[in-house]
């Protein structure tokens, strides 16, 4: 086991002119507008503040799409797992996957009560240009003498700190290999007995009865199950078996987990294992499996997003899906795999058909992208991982209590075919001006009228989090950290006040508190 200390900055290089590109959604040429900056480090606390005021990461390059010029906002939206419910054809996807996975069978004929076959589809055209072109200008290996001293200088005073103080060492694990759902139930399943038949004419159906009189059978059959309890704790005394137990009629309905880990029969036509594996830093797991996932990921852009052959680049891939500027960390209290990038891989008999990106971060699972084999597009994999990831995100939750939702990346109203993660109840939007969470219910008779619109409903309400005092910003400067209020010493252009500031806004006080902001 390795020892551990959690970074001690973030850092990042923001662009101070808004970046105009072709929209992804609406296909119109100049009218998607974001802020941007290169984060080549960054803390998951950091990271997760600052998609909660409404950025999010495309590799190593964060965006903030400018919600009142943009042409199809982008608003962040997250699901509440704790409170999760699946739908009627979240349920129909479930169950075909179980099927396929009991019996081979293959359901026929279209889909289309379902949602959109798809999740996370957030990096568009226009996104993919500016982060390979980004990619060559912020390269860490080419960066500026001065950012190179400033990370060593850095560095060094957390190593002498550590060495005065006298840092704790926190075990991990070294590599985690994750298996979820190989077929296995997780937990005993419940048993579903259907009421009797009555008199009415419907002899397939109960009689209708007074809700007084449901009330009082219920509290008769619970107390009859109380008294089975009690009886049964007496023939275990006497070594009687357990199957005397009476069973006891459950109304209850099957919860998310019951339909994803129900147990399949010792003959099933296949088998299904979900491995999360850290992709940045690499695992050995994760490096022994890059060229089969990123071969999933080339026919995926091909078939699907129809991408010539040489356009899905190893380089590419590697740029949009697997560098990523979050530091690992494993904090005590945290989940056993620990924070920061990862991929959710979907082992089918052996072989991988799909994969999830995702970030783990302190209160939330980040969905940044998922990408499959187009052979198994008739399983519906972009429904099944949306919810295999709540599932986890529960999962992790049981260890990391504040770890409690899951973001689904950008709610497009303005954008039919990317309403569906809206079918993900209950789910909140963020107000884009106030940064706070709205249940979508009340968002969407005001999105039905404008595309741009404040969730928040009172008017004087403000963003709490704003930048109050740009003098505590973090600057990395001349191979030192500094407060801003030390380096306005240094600048010789009064007009660069102008675009920090606006970094401060965009990012908050906290983030700008804690972040370096370099400055060449």
């Amino acid at each position: 086991m390795a020892s551990w200390s959690a970074p001690t900055f973030s850092l990042v290089e923001y662009f101070e002119s808004q970046t105009v590109f072709q929209c992804g959604y609406c296909k119109n040429v100049a009218c998607s507008v974001s802020n941007g900056m290169w984060a080549h480090s960054l803390t998951v606390q950091d990271y997760q503040d600052l998609i909660d005021r409404g950025w999010r990461r495309s590799g190593k390059y964060l965006y903030k799409p400018v919600m009142n010029k943009t042409c199809c906002p982008q608003y962040t939206i997250r699901c509440r797992p704790l409170q999760f419910q699946p739908s009627k054809s979240h349920k129909k996807v479930l169950k075909k996957m179980l099927k396929f996975l009991a019996k081979g069978e293959i359901s026929k004929g279209s889909c289309e009560d379902e949602p959109m076959d798809s999740t996370t589809e957030d990096a568009v055209a226009g996104d993919f240009a500016l982060v390979n072109k980004l990619d060559i200008k912020c390269d860490l290996k080419t960066l500026s003498s001065d950012l190179k001293g400033g990370i060593e200088s850095e560095e060094k005073k957390k190593e002498n700190s550590l060495k005065k103080e006298g840092s704790k060492e926190l075990i991990h694990p070294q590599a985690i290999e994750e298996k979820l759902g190989s077929g296995e139930p997780s937990h005993s399943i419940k048993v579903h007995i259907g009421p009797k038949p009555g008199k009415g004419a419907d002899l397939s159906k109960p009689p209708c009865r007074k809700a007084k009189e449901m009330r009082k059978e219920r509290k008769r059959l619970k107390l009859m199950q109380q008294n089975s309890a009690g009886a049964f704790e007496g023939f275990q005394a006497q070594g009687q078996p357990a199957s005397l137990l009476p069973k006891a009629k459950s109304n209850q309905p099957k919860s998310l987990e019951d339909l994803i880990f129900e147990s399949l029969p010792e003959n099933a036509s296949h088998k299904l294992e979900v491995r999360v594996v850290r992709s940045s830093p690499p695992s050995p797991q994760f490096t022994a499996t890059f060229q089969e996932s990123y071969q999933v990921y080339k026919r995926y852009q091909m078939v699907i997003h129809k991408d010539p052959p040489d356009k899905p680049t190893v380089s590419q891939f590697t740029r949009f899906l697997v560098d990523s500027p979050l530091e690992a960390e494993y904090p005590a209290n945290g989940p056993e795999c620990g924070y920061g990038s990862f991929h959710q891989q979907y082992w089918l008999d052996g072989k991988i058909i799909a994969v999830g990106v995702i970030d783990i971060l302190p209160y939330c699972v980040s969905s940044v992208y998922l990408y499959y084999d187009p052979d198994y597009s008739f399983l519906s994999l972009g429904v099944y991982s949306a919810l295999r990831e709540i599932a986890f995100t529960k999962q992790l939750h049981e260890r990391a209590l504040q770890l409690s939702y899951y973001y689904m990346g950008f709610y497009i109203h303005s954008c039919p075919k990317m309403r569906y993660k809206g079918q993900y109840r209950p789910s909140d939007l963020l107000c884009p001006e106030t940064y706070v969470w709205v249940p979508i219910e009340q968002c969407l008779p005001s999105l039905d009228n404008s595309k741009y619109c404040r969730f928040n409903q009172d008017p004087q309400a403000v963003d709490e989090g704003r930048s109050k005092d740009l003098n505590r910003l973090r600057v990395l400067h001349r191979r030192s950290t500094m407060p801003y209020a030390v380096y306005k010493n240094y600048q010789e252009d009064p007009s660069e006040e102008e675009g920090v500031l606006e970094y401060a806004n965009l990012v908050g006080q906290k983030c700008a508190e804690r972040m370096l902001l370099f400055r060449n």
